[in-house]
């Protein structure tokens, strides 16, 4: 439910901001006053397209923000928008509720916040899919539209959701496998050929066999080999001068041995310098040890094979040959040769991998008709129910001998499933039904529009269902019924109505009041709350301009108190 809105300078409005209610909440005020800005704003904050145009003659930006509430909400639709704003990053504020906001800059673009953090429109629109739901002239159009026809079906009945979801799943299934055993037969000879280069290329690489980092392996081990002879020479004159010769007693003394006899010297002195010379002398000893073993290792490790430097420069030469076709190093070579196999196993083109193909695409595509069949069937019963309920909602919207029907026909298998739905208008029961395209007027579609929306928002709550001017075309005793409905719908969830009917209006829990101020030089409108007073001013202007007559307003005081009336029954 949306707690309250704010508008910056959207069109005609410069700023405006009202605390929304539950119930119904209607929005009135005269042609031009910035009625249908308020619904653009809604529009924004469902993650709706951004217009440039919109934005207020001489601002910068145009602003709109809302707060949303999700206690009315079914639990899980309440965890699905927690889970949408915290993986925006977002949070709930200190009341646990939910801001988001819209700004459209006057050079056209445009941001989304939600929960205090940047997010992209589209999740905007995610948020708000079990928040906001706005129906405007444009939406109503939308409805001749056959997938939006579908998907009305669809929403009518709660078996139906699961059913088109584990259908989707089969159906995805063996289009896959369908285009692979396509791909495998009318691409065989040219199949056969890729199969060919790449067997060869995996058996020249398995039959090299390099191993992860070999390549830099052998520069190092290459370049180690091309200078041995000095490398033994440096190490062993540097393992001379440490440790000496064995047998040699001459003058000349070893390192060790002139550090060791260090050590002795000053080793057990009563001194405390001499004591922490002692034992730095003790640390030197048992480092220059563990060098001079260091480079015995290194002189026991230095290659002996004369012939070993030969066999290195072989092996990079066979290696390079393979990083010359295949990748850039030989860790990229063995990735290649990794996702050849695997490419290697999918293109099997033998007469029996075909064969086996086939069966399991023929096993797919049964299961897949028979969950459209299911489908189909839930849906052809479906049809029934929804097109008795709307027609029975339509009978009492100044419609009393239309007739809706819901026809459901045989399509191609596609991820909705094989059915095409189509609404059916008949004047009467003697009359043929037609498309609603052609069959129903402005005013008809918008009546056939409410009424599915109150059979398909039957089951839900906590929603807000905005509808801007649903009532065009719409007059007298129609317009009553329109009210009353509207009244019904808003037991259980927000309704936002812009309308230009006193009917209609007179049914609202809140009236709100768009109001324009003309200058010579601008237009500027503010959004006001009427009290039941001014509600009654308000009803009269609506009644043909009857508000500065006692008449007028008498008359709107009774449509305002049997309205109210009404709609205290549905309370009960």
């Amino acid at each position: 439910m949306l707690a309250d809105i704010t508008i910056s300078d959207l069109g005609v409005i410069s700023s405006a901001s009202a605390e929304l209610s539950s119930g119904l909440t209607v929005l009135t005020g005269e042609t031009g006053a910035g009625k249908t800005m308020v619904v653009t704003g809604l529009r924004l904050l469902a993650g709706g397209r951004a217009d440039a145009s919109r934005v207020r003659a001489g601002a910068k930006r145009a602003v709109v923000e809302g707060t949303f509430i999700t206690d009315e909400l079914t639990a899980e639709d309440a965890q699905s928008v927690a889970d949408i704003v915290d993986t925006a990053g977002g949070e709930a504020d200190e009341n646990g509720e939910y801001v988001a906001s819209r700004t459209v800059m006057s050079t056209g673009r445009s941001k989304a916040h939600l929960g205090g953090r940047t997010v992209p429109a589209a999740t905007l629109n995610e948020f708000s899919r079990s928040l906001l739901t706005v129906h405007g002239q444009n939406d109503q159009l939308r409805l001749l539209a056959p997938d939006q026809q579908l998907a009305a079906l669809d929403r009518s009945s709660g078996d139906i959701g699961p059913l088109v979801e584990k259908y989707r799943d089969s159906f995805l299934r063996w289009r896959a496998m369908a285009k692979d055993l396509k791909r495998r037969t009318e691409s065989r000879r040219e199949m056969a050929q890729e199969v060919d280069r790449l067997q060869f290329a995996v058996n020249e690489i398995s039959e090299l066999n390099p191993q992860p980092g070999e390549d830099e392996e052998l520069i190092t081990l290459i370049k180690r080999l091309q200078d041995v002879d000095g490398l033994r020479e440096a190490a062993q004159r540097a393992l001379l001068a440490i440790d000496g010769e064995e047998g040699d007693f001459g003058e000349s003394k070893p390192a060790s041995t002139l550090l060791g006899e260090a050590h002795a010297a000053v080793v057990g002195v009563e001194d405390q310098q001499l004591g922490e010379l002692s034992s730095q002398l003790g640390d030197l000893t048992s480092q220059l040890a563990g060098i001079a073993g260091e480079l015995g290792q290194f002189l026991s490790e230095l290659p002996a094979d004369p012939d070993l430097l030969e066999k290195s420069l072989q092996r990079q030469q066979e290696l390079r040959g393979l990083t010359r076709k295949y990748a850039g190093d030989i860790d990229g070579v063995l990735a290649w040769k990794k996702e050849a196999e695997a490419k290697l196993l999918s293109m099997d083109t033998s007469t029996e991998a075909i064969e086996k193909l086939q069966a399991e695409v023929a096993q797919a595509q049964t299961e897949m008709v028979a969950k459209a069949e299911k489908l189909t069937a839930a849906r052809t019963k479906a049809a029934k129910k929804l097109a008795k309920a709307v027609t029975e909602e339509i009978h009492g919207l100044a419609m009393p001998k239309a007739r809706l029907e819901v026809d459901v026909r045989q399509a191609k298998y596609s991820r909705t499933g094989a059915d095409e739905v189509e609404l059916l208008l008949a004047a009467n029961d003697a009359a043929n039904p037609k498309p609603l395209s052609v069959a129903a007027s402005g005013g008809e579609l918008s009546r056939v529009m409410l009424a599915l929306e109150v059979i398909l928002s039957a089951g839900s709550a906590g929603t807000t269902l905005v509808f801007d001017e649903v009532d065009a075309g719409v007059g007298g005793r129609a317009a009553v019924e329109i009210g009353r409905r509207l009244a019904r719908l808003a037991q259980a969830n927000q309704v936002l109505v812009v309308t230009h009917l006193p009917q209609v209006a007179a049914y609202a829990d809140t009236h709100l009041h768009v109001a324009k101020d003309v200058t010579d030089k601008s237009v500027t409108s503010g959004v006001m709350t009427l009290s039941n007073e001014e509600r009654v001013e308000e009803l009269a202007r609506m009644l043909a301009g009857l508000d500065d007559t006692a008449t007028g307003r008498a008359h709107a005081a009774e449509l305002l108190s049997k309205a109210q009336a009404e709609v205290e029954g549905f309370r009960r």
